[in-house]
């Protein structure tokens, strides 16, 4: 358990990969999902939560609802939820967040003059909303935070005035974003000291914390959130692998590892342990299928590789020559406990705990088959197996609308791919179809098409090996666009076999497709259909 402390050099870490970040096209989360996420968030140390927009929808109260219950103990992180500052989106957002050991309503409005005319207000209908937003959920909950979005195109005179009439009403946290990612980390540094100094009643020794939430359009995320912190901003809001809308947030892992690494520099610190980094980049990229680029900074795939050989040589002789950080830090490490096929369930059991996965019951004996199965192709076993099997057997869920029974291929260059699918619904009834296809993929898809009936375009198709090797595991993550809508789903799927594993991520997406948007029929109970290719 993290054991979170604040002085005046600790830097609050608010992570909005749950509501942000499941704004990225194809994040689409289940209510267990989020809670999975939110308790690995905890693991890592955050200190605040932004469990979603209650308001969004009914599922997403509920999301929060269970977050706040479960993970927001006393112990545990704070939990926010977002609203607009409309009396409607404040009250359910204090119904969200209310259960929570240490709650918090993140209220907004837009400032800028374009944001303002899209709300058709002027600048003093706006501070009057924003009084009347923030002294109602302050009349809720003692912990309010208030942001003037697209303060980064915002004239600094009408932010400081947003920002005065917040604090008036019982704002206890300002947070400044650059909603489209328009500012540079000069200009943005200057700004963010000039509200500091000349905000009324939000001065250093206020007691009011002030915050920045950047967004990537011009790959400045990072650099801009840094820049806020060398001018006495001490919360940043951050996400996991910097996901969010168009090209994403500020990287939570970048800012934290960046504070880590240069302590001289910035004399700061944050509650994160840094070694639950890999852990929880993984959970989010297996659960949102959404790949991480092998070259992305400290969770990526080349982030510790060294292929050059002068690198090589430096580091074998002194790991500081190319290596500014231990791949240690972020929770790159290796087992010493070597598994096997001839490893036990208690080994099983005793690894993923130290890995951070309890899994017992039901979800150990389904773990413990798999690892069997691999055990008898690869002679060692390795972390990164372990966790891929882990994260697959989380994505096919057993209330799912259609789960992979089997699947066989025949392909080459004698004849037509073909692959026959056999699938369970819900109801427990198997339906098992054939079909033919340009690849063994591409077969199997149309098969799983025929059963599921939930029209579709498939946008992304990215497959990796796990480990080094031909006996690797390989994963499959994949998105997909139902017919005459502009949404997208994200599915993950990881086994021996690359067609299996290309099959699971596909179904995986499917399922989130129908759960959301209530798609989805089947092929007459019982009935073996053949599909083809057309020609035109």
């Amino acid at each position: 358990m993290v054991k979170r402390t604040y002085d005046d050099n600790t830097v609050i870490i608010f992570d909005t990969t749950l509501r942000d970040g499941e704004q990225s096209p194809g994040a689409t989360l289940s209510s267990a999902e989020k809670l999975e996420i939110a308790r690995q968030l905890s693991r890592l140390g955050v200190d605040v939560i932004e469990a979603g927009f209650p308001a969004a929808s009914p599922d997403d109260l509920k999301a929060v609802q269970r977050i706040a219950r479960e993970v927001g103990r006393p112990e545990g992180p704070t939990v926010a939820g977002l609203s607009r500052a409309l009396e409607s989106d404040i009250r359910t957002a204090w119904e969200g967040v209310k259960e929570a050991s240490k709650p918090r309503i993140h209220t907004f409005l837009g400032t800028s003059p374009s944001h303002l005319a899209m709300l058709r207000i002027n600048q003093e209908e706006g501070l009057e909303r924003i009084r009347s937003g923030v002294t109602l959920a302050k009349s809720l909950c003692d912990d309010v935070e208030f942001s003037p979005m697209d303060a980064g195109r915002t004239d600094t005179e009408y932010l400081i005035r947003a920002c005065a009439a917040a604090v008036e009403c019982g704002a206890t946290t300002l947070n400044i974003p650059d909603t489209v990612g328009y500012v540079m980390p000069a200009e943005w540094a200057d700004t963010l000291e000039m509200l500091i100094n000349e905000t009324p009643g939000a001065g250093p020794g206020s007691g009011v914390i002030w915050s920045v939430h950047c967004h990537n359009d011009l790959g400045l995320a990072t650099a801009n959130t840094l820049a806020g912190l060398t001018r006495g901003v001490r919360q940043v809001e951050v996400t996991i692998n910097g996901i969010g809308e168009r090209a994403g947030n500020t990287s939570m892992e970048e800012v934290v590892m960046a504070i880590h690494t240069r302590k001289s520099f910035y004399n700061l610190r944050t509650n994160i342990d840094t070694t639950q980094i890999m852990k929880t980049s993984r959970m989010v990229r297996n659960y949102m299928g959404m790949p991480v680029q092998p070259n992305k900074a400290i969770v990526g795939a080349n982030a510790f590789a060294h292929e050059s050989g002068i690198h090589q040589d430096g580091v074998l002789k002194n790991a500081e020559t190319f290596e500014i950080m231990m791949p240690e830090d972020v929770g790159l490490t290796q087992s010493k406990l070597v598994l096997g096929k001839l490893s036990g369930r208690h080994a099983l059991r005793v690894r993923l705990r130290e890995l951070g996965y309890e899994v017992d019951g039901d979800e150990l004996v389904d773990v413990f088959r798999r690892f069997k199965e691999l055990a008898d192709l690869k002679k060692t076993v390795t972390d990164a197996d372990l966790e891929a099997l882990v994260a697959d057997e989380a994505a096919q869920k057993p209330e799912d609308h259609f789960r992979l029974v089997d699947i066989q291929v025949v392909c080459g260059t004698m004849g037509m791919p073909t692959a026959t699918v056999k699938m369970l619904n819900q109801d427990g009834e198997a339906l098992v179809v054939s079909a033919v296809g340009t690849g063994p993929v591409d077969a199997s898809y149309r098969a799983v098409d025929a059963i599921v009936d939930a029209p579709n375009e498939l946008l992304e198709f990215n497959v990796h090996s796990v480990t080094e090797g031909i006996d690797a595991l390989g994963e499959v993550t994949v998105r997909i666009t139902p017919a005459d809508s502009s949404r997208t789903f994200g599915g993950y799927g990881a086994d021996s076999d690359i067609i299996v594993s290309s099959v699971k991520a596909y179904v995986a997406a499917l399922n989130r497709m129908i759960s959301s948007m209530g798609l989805g029929g089947v092929v007459p109970e019982g009935e073996v259909a053949v599909v083809g290719l057309t020609s035109s």
